[in-house]
């Protein structure tokens, strides 16, 4: 994605002051509002930025690197992952591949030694999904799979 040079300087600041709250980027930026903070960055920043467990915005792994200058390759994402979060890619499926629901991903997680409920499991996939290493899938009931190939997703 080709920022402009205001969503790239946004970015920079996103960078810098993570973890950071709506007001902070609204002071910075001189809106009106947490509203358009929050609407501008779910327009322009949207697969650079996530919220963290406490609600806060914090800059993606490629958003860093954007923010540094350096060249971003899409094949490939780095992510910085808990224990539990590496476990789970483990056992998600591929990109190509059928995805696979929470109650599906607990009892493989389970299946591999880990020690989960369903809720950690839910929080931990909507994690990934806000990191951007797996792809919330919308059917009857949340379905998730991996963006890119397993091999592909560096896990730091």
């Amino acid at each position: 994605m080709t920022l402009s040079a205001e969503a790239r300087e946004r970015l920079e600041d996103i960078v810098e002051l993570q973890p950071t709250k709506n007001a902070d980027l609204q002071e910075r930026w001189g809106m009106d509002s947490g509203s358009e903070v929050h609407a501008y960055l779910e327009s322009e920043l949207k697969e650079y930025y996530y919220r963290n467990d406490d609600s806060l915005i914090c800059a993606t792994p490629e958003a860093e690197a954007v923010a540094a200058g350096e060249e971003t390759d899409s094949s490939e994402r780095v992510v910085d992952v808990s224990d539990i979060e590496a476990a789970t890619l483990d056992v998600l499926p591929g990109p190509d591949e059928e995805p696979q629901s929470v109650v599906a991903t607990l009892h493989a997680l389970q299946d591999a030694g880990e020690d989960v409920d369903v809720d950690d499991v839910r929080s931990v996939l909507h994690g990934l999904v806000d990191k951007g290493a797996v792809e919330r899938v919308r059917k009857t009931v949340p379905t998730f799979r991996l963006v890119l190939e397993r091999e592909n997703i560096v896990i730091r």
